[in-house]
C-alpha cells in the first residue's frame, strides 16, 4: 500500500548501523616499477612494497641466516634482488629455481660496489609455490631455443622468451596505436571460411563429417536399422489408418470419432519417417556422385581455416573507409625450414580510394613507426638481443626508422641481379620467376643497404585479386624488402574492375561462385582500394635478429607439433 511505512527504506537504522568500508589492499607493484630506467634509486629507499615472481636463482647465506632471492615477475628483463632472513620464512622453501612467491618489504639500498641499485628485505612471505629441483626441467644453465621449445608451457620464464614476448606485446600494441592514429578501424575477420585468398589451396579443411560418421557408426552398432520387413510393416499400418479414417468420413461419423482417427494415423506417419530417416543411415562418410556429400556437413558446403582475412577485410573497406585486421592465419603447408609455420598471426589494412602510391606510403610509414616504438619502448629487451643474438639489430631498427626505403621495379631488380658478379646466386634470376630470399637480402643489404620496394610484379607469380596494369603483363603488386629477413610486406592495389577480376579469377583456375560476394563489392559502387599484409611474427625476426620463426611465437604449430 502506498501509505504503508514498512514500504519505506529504513534509512534512520541504515544510518545508524555501523557499517565500515573494506580495509585498504595493498597491491602487488611491478618489478619493472621499481628497478626501471625511469625510477630515482633515492625516490624508492624506505618504501614498503610488495612483489610477486619467479626466483631465477637463490642461495643461502651467513650459514643459513638469511637467503638472497633474484626475483623476476615478468615485467622487465631486470631481477629484483629479496633479501630473506631464516626468522621470516624457511629458506630451503625458496631458493629453488621457479620457485613462486609474494612478499612484502621494506625497499633498502644495497652495499657500495653492489650493481643493484634497490634490493627488497622481506619481514612477510605471503604465499610459495614450491618447484622440486630435481625434476624442475629448467636448470639455470643456458638453454638452447631448441631445447625450449620442448618446454613451451615453461619457456616464458627465461630470459630469451620473456623478453620476445615484451616485444611482441609492444609490436601489437604499436600496430593499434599506428592504425588508430591514421584513421584505420579494426575489424574482425572471421577464421572459418569458404574462400581460398591465395589460390594455393594449402588450407586447412574445418569439417565434422568423420565425428559425425564415427558418431554414426556407434549408434547403429548399439541401435541398428529397421530392416525392410519394419519398413513394410509400418507402411501397411499407415494405410491401415488412412483407411480408417476414410471410412469414418463415408459413415459421416462425428468430428470426435474422425479427430481421433486422424490422430492415430498422424501418429502412423510420424513412426513411418522415423523409420525410414534410421533406415536410410548409412556408416561411413556421406557420398554423392561419387563424391563427398559436404552439404551433409556443419556449414551445408566445405569450409577452411583463413590464410587471409584480406578478402573479408575488403568488404569493410567499401563501406567504414581505411580499415585493417590482425588475427591467426593458418596454412597447411609441409614444410619444416625456419621460415613456417602452420598458425601465423597477419596485419592486413585495405586502403579505401588508395591505389599502388597510396598502398607502399602506408607500408613504409607503418614499418618506420614500428622500429621507432621498439627503440622507444622496448630498449632493455633489444639491447638483451643486441648482447646474445644480433649484435645490429638496434642499428637495423634505426636504419629502417629513419632511411627512406628505395622503390624500384621488379624489372628493375632483375636487371640489377643479373647483373651481379661478385656472388653466384642458389635460385636463378631470370624476368617472370619469383624473387627468392636471398635475392631480396641482396638488394636491401648490399645493393641499397637499406629497405627496398619492389612493385610491379608479373601476373602468372601474383594473386587473382591483383590489379592488371595497361601492359597486361605486370600486376600492380608491391613487396617491402628489410634486412635480415628479405620479405616483410607483400601488398597491391586490388582489381576493381568487375569483367577483369572474373578473368583473372578463371585463368587462376578457381571457381567463380565462392567469389560471388567478392565479385559483388564491384557490381554495386566498385571502389579503387588497396592494401597490404605483413606477418607478425617475420617483423619480430627482423627485430630481434633470431632465425627461427618457432621462436617468435608463443605457441608454434608446424608438421608434427601442435602442443598445448
Amino acid at each position: 500500500m502506498a501509505g504503508d511505512a514498512s514500504a519505506t527504506p529504513p534509512t534512520a537504522e541504515m544510518a545508524s548501523a555501523n557499517l565500515t568500508s573494506p580495509p585498504e589492499r595493498r597491491r602487488r607493484e611491478f618489478i619493472s616499477s621499481i628497478i626501471g630506467r625511469g625510477t630515482a634509486a633515492d625516490d624508492l629507499v624506505g618504501r614498503r612494497v610488495r612483489v610477486g615472481g619467479w626466483v631465477k636463482t637463490g642461495r643461502e647465506q651467513g650459514k643459513g641466516a638469511f637467503a638472497f632471492l633474484e626475483l623476476n615477475d615478468g615485467s622487465c628483463l631486470a631481477n629484483l634482488q629479496v633479501i630473506v632472513d631464516s626468522s621470516v620464512y624457511p629458506l630451503d622453501q625458496l631458493v629453488h629455481t621457479g620457485t613462486s612467491v609474494l612478499v612484502e618489504g621494506e625497499l633498502k639500498k644495497p652495499p657500495e660496489g653492489v650493481k643493484q641499485r634497490v634490493e627488497l628485505r622481506v619481514d612477510r612471505v605471503l604465499e610459495v609455490g614450491s618447484a622440486d629441483p630435481s625434476t624442475y626441467p629448467l636448470p639455470k644453465t643456458r638453454l638452447t631455443l631448441e631445447f625450449l621449445r620442448d618446454y613451451v608451457h615453461l619457456r616464458p620464464r627465461t630470459n630469451t622468451i620473456s623478453a620476445i614476448a615484451r616485444i611482441r606485446d609492444e609490436l601489437a600494441y604499436a600496430t593499434h596505436t599506428f592504425f588508430r592514429e591514421n584513421g584505420f578501424r579494426y575489424v574482425h575477420t572471421p577464421i572459418i571460411t569458404t574462400s581460398d585468398c591465395e589460390g594455393a589451396g594449402e588450407m586447412f579443411q574445418v569439417t565434422t563429417l568423420f565425428s559425425d560418421a564415427e558418431k554414426l557408426d556407434k549408434e547403429l552398432q548399439n541401435n541398428p536399422p529397421p530392416s525392410e520387413s519394419e519398413i513394410e510393416a509400418a507402411k501397411l499400418l499407415v494405410k491401415e489408418k488412412g483407411d480408417d479414417v476414410a471410412h469414418l468420413k463415408s459413415l459421416k461419423a462425428s468430428e470426435g470419432e474422425i479427430s481421433a482417427s486422424v490422430l492415430k494415423l498422424t501418429k502412423a506417419k510420424e513412426s513411418l519417417s522415423k523409420l525410414e530417416e534410421r533406415f536410410n543411415l548409412k556408416p561411413g562418410i556421406p557420398q554423392k556422385d561419387g563424391k563427398v556429400d559436404y552439404s551433409r556437413d556443419f556449414f551445408g558446403r566445405q569450409a577452411f581455416l583463413t590464410v587471409s582475412g584480406q578478402l573479408q577485410v575488403e568488404t569493410h573497406a567499401c563501406a567504414l573507409g581505411n580499415v585493417y585486421t590482425f588475427g591467426p592465419t593458418f596454412r597447411a603447408e609441409h614444410s619444416h625450414t625456419s621460415r613456417h609455420l602452420a598458425e601465423f598471426w597477419m596485419i592486413e589494412p585495405e586502403i579505401a580510394f588508395g591505389d599502388l602510391e597510396d598502398d607502399m606510403y602506408y607500408a613504409e610509414e607503418y614499418v618506420k613507426f614500428l622500429c621507432r616504438w621498439l627503440l622507444e619502448h622496448c630498449l632493455e629487451d633489444m639491447e638483451f638481443m643486441v648482447k646474445n643474438y644480433d649484435k645490429s639489430a638496434i642499428d637495423r631498427l634505426k636504419l629502417v626508422s629513419s632511411e627512406p626505403f628505395k622503390r624500384i621495379s621488379y624489372t628493375e631488380a632483375v636487371e640489377l641481379l643479373c647483373a651481379v658478379t661478385d656472388k653466384k646466386f642458389e635460385n636463378k634470376v631470370e624476368w617472370g620467376v619469383d624473387l627468392a630470399s636471398e635475392h631480396e637480402r641482396y638488394l636491401t643489404e648490399v645493393i641499397f643497404k637499406r629497405p627496398v620496394i619492389v612493385y610491379n610484379y608479373p601476373k602468372e607469380i601474383k594473386a587473382f585479386y591483383m590489379r592488371l596494369n595497361d601492359d597486361q603483363k605486370t600486376v600492380a603488386a608491391m613487396d617491402v624488402l628489410v634486412p635480415k629477413v628479405g620479405e616483410l610486406i607483400g601488398g597491391s592495389q586490388r582489381e576493381e574492375r568487375y569483367d577483369a577480376l572474373v578473368e583473372r579469377i578463371t585463368d587462376a583456375g578457381l571457381p567463380l561462385e565462392p567469389y560471388d560476394w567478392y565479385l559483388e563489392l564491384r557490381k554495386f559502387g566498385t571502389v579503387k582500394h588497396s592494401g597490404f599484409g605483413l606477418g607478425f611474427e617475420r617483423m619480430i625476426l627482423f627485430a630481434t635478429g633470431l632465425d627461427n620463426i618457432r621462436d617468435v611465437i608463443p605457441f608454434p604449430r608446424y608438421p608434427g607439433r601442435a602442443d598445448l
